[in-house]
């Protein structure tokens, strides 16, 4: 089953109110970054391989200790109760039949309990992406909430220390206050509730301690933070510009990726992870070439959540799944480790010899 997800928003789009889809679909400034994001991910070039057995292609993959059926996740969105009446129950019940990931919102519409229900209810896996907030007390709250529920890890987000303004902002929120308050309670202060501008590497090891979880970074784009976080305890990083909501002008995920890959490939136990305009099972496919262990979609999920709730959502998620695994079989990779190489961004400055030398230890290349 192949998915377009081109066809999916455009469905979205003429079912939710005109406000809703651009509060989903807008990105920061003139929108730069945004486009770029997606464009990034076709620009990569790839050297397929041959003569591989192909017969059988299996896209499971092991994230964080833990084993799923697909390296394409689903990353941290706000408020999906905007896109269906479900909500995130629907996307967390629909990653996990999808046998994804999942990383639940502090911007979620539900409750982190019942989200954690509804992915356990499905064998699921999900992290809680927090925000450290001007009261962090709020943030505390909700991470240990999180951990008690069931998350395996905790995403801080690190691109935010405030929120990028966007062009298609109307004015008035779309967010009710009902949906802020889902998790954070009806007597917090709501301005105590927006993101810290006061957020350090300290604080991946704050997280850390407070939820007895592994932390992960999003919002990673420079070698040196990559390193600095690792350093600082992260189990990993997600190459992100957030969508292209935050600074216009941004790197896309694509064009960074080797670089924080280059820079933690000894640093084995702080993983890579990369978001931000995968749309095709050839961009996930170009994304895991580069390096990166998993992946994560935002607006796909939440096209395929407006369009039919957390069926929907399975539905893009198995597609996306079904469309890598035809590309890894044109590639000639058998198993995501396969697609180790196959990125020629990879191999600028290796000689000749030295790519012979590793393809050649890779397969049996004596006549039967």
């Amino acid at each position: 089953m192949s998915v377009d997800v081109t066809a999916l928003e455009r469905q979205a789009r003429r079912s939710l109110p005109a406000a809703v889809y651009d509060y989903f679909a807008g990105g920061s400034g003139r929108e730069q970054t945004l486009r770029a994001s997606e464009a990034a991910w076709r620009e990569v070039a790839l050297l397929p391989r041959v003569l591989r057995d192909v017969s059988r292609v299996d896209t499971s993959t092991e994230v964080s200790s833990a084993s799923l059926r697909t390296p394409v996740g689903v990353a941290p969105t706000a408020f999906h109760g905007l896109a269906h009446p479900d909500g995130e129950l629907a996307t967390a019940a629909g990653a996990a039949a999808a046998g994804a990931l999942y990383v639940m919102s502090t911007r979620s519409s539900r409750r982190i309990e019942d989200c954690a229900a509804a992915t356990a209810a499905a064998g699921g896996t999900w992290w809680f992406q927090a925000y450290v907030m001007r009261d962090r007390e709020l943030t505390a709250g909700l991470v240990r909430r999180a951990a008690a529920a069931g998350a395996a890890a905790i995403v801080l987000t690190g691109d935010t220390p405030v929120v990028g303004r966007k062009r298609r902002d109307r004015g008035d929120s779309v967010v009710t206050e009902a949906m802020f308050r889902a998790n954070i309670g009806p007597d917090a202060d709501l301005g105590a509730a927006e993101q810290a501008a006061d957020v350090t590497f300290a604080d991946i090891g704050w997280l850390g301690e407070l939820s007895g979880l592994p932390v992960i970074v999003k919002g990673v784009l420079r070698p040196g933070d990559a390193l600095a976080c690792a350093g600082h305890g992260a189990a990993g990083v997600i190459v992100s510009n957030h969508g292209g909501r935050q600074l216009d002008g941004a790197i896309a995920p694509a064009r960074a990726l080797p670089g924080v890959v280059a820079a933690l490939r000894d640093t084995p136990r702080c993983e890579v992870f990369a978001d931000g305009g995968l749309r095709t099972g050839e961009d996930v496919l170009a994304a895991l070439a580069l390096g990166a262990r998993a992946v994560f979609v935002g607006r796909p999920v939440l096209w395929a959540l407006a369009c039919g709730g957390a069926g929907c959502v399975r539905d893009l998620l198995t597609g996306l799944t079904t469309d890598l695994g035809h590309a890894m079989a044109l590639a000639g990779a058998a198993r995501i480790a396969d697609l180790d190489g196959l990125a020629a961004a990879d191999l600028d400055g290796l000689a000749a010899a030295d790519l012979a030398a590793a393809d050649l230890a890779a397969v049996d290349p004596s006549p039967r």
